[in-house]
């Protein structure tokens, strides 16, 4: 199956569409690998400061394409879940902040990948849930981002039910940053991520390295490091220039 996802660049924006409508943007083994590559691309130019992943249709992503995971050998399941794991993994490793639009339903790996994603902003009208279990495969691998995102007991809720949840309590829990009317959701995606193109690119990418290097260590040592990364961050171009124009009050020139 040919892989549904584009990309395109415009004023230090990327963007990553899936375009598999009316199928629900499955996150077929083409796709997922596809999606892989375009991102790292779009990470790896120089002129991208901020990514956004957004779906054509009345879905965001229904997750796996299911129809490639039956009658195969468990290598190939494998092979899937490790595309899919490298997919995830990408997000978080693109120096670039990676911003979800949602504009429908986010299912199963589709809900993953929101949850996966630096921050995310839905319409009103989109859904979530992981209801693998309703199938008899339970959501293992989304559990891995979801339990992150909104916690042990709100996850375990969603895993254990399949039950969907809506934009307003995706936002109450922290799946998602905010959500917005549908027709305003382009332009919320839009002034949230031309707020973030406007700093330093080499700023970005170490505090977002940094921001998932702590997340999981004890607090001494998450201090340690992150006061490690701070005396470096200070003596780069960009730092230096900061705050040299705060103390001269006027807007910084950024080299990144």
């Amino acid at each position: 199956m040919s892989a549904a996802v584009t990309s395109s660049v415009s004023e230090g924006i990327g963007v990553l569409t899936l375009d598999a409508a009316q199928r629900r943007n499955p996150l077929s083994l083409a796709t997922m690998r596809r999606a892989t590559e375009l991102l790292r691309d779009l990470g790896g130019d120089d002129a991208v400061r901020v990514i956004v992943i957004r779906a054509h249709g009345p879905a965001f992503s229904a997750g796996h394409d299911l129809s490639e995971m039956v009658d195969r050998t468990v290598e190939d399941e494998r092979e899937i879940f490790a595309a899919c794991t490298e997919l995830m993994t990408a997000v978080h490793e693109v120096p670039s902040p990676v911003i979800a639009e949602v504009q429908g339903m986010a299912l199963a790996a589709g809900c993953q990948l929101v949850a996966t994603c630096d921050l995310a902003i839905a319409a009103e009208t989109a859904r979530f849930s992981t209801p693998g279990v309703r199938i008899g495969l339970f959501c293992s691998t989304p559990m891995v981002a979801l339990s992150r995102a909104i916690g042990r007991k709100r996850a375990m809720r969603m895993l254990l039910t399949g039950d969907m949840i809506d934009a307003a309590t995706a936002a109450d829990w922290g799946l998602i940053n905010e959500a917005v009317p549908a027709d305003r959701l382009e332009t919320a995606v839009a002034d949230l991520a031309g707020r973030i193109a406007g700093f330093s690119a080499d700023t970005l990418a170490i505090g977002k390295r940094a921001f998932y290097d702590q997340i999981d260590r004890t607090e001494p040592d998450a201090y340690a490091a992150m006061g490690e990364v701070m005396a470096t961050n200070a003596m780069t171009a960009d730092a230096q220039e900061g705050m040299t124009a705060f103390l001269d009050k006027r807007e910084p020139v950024w080299t990144s």
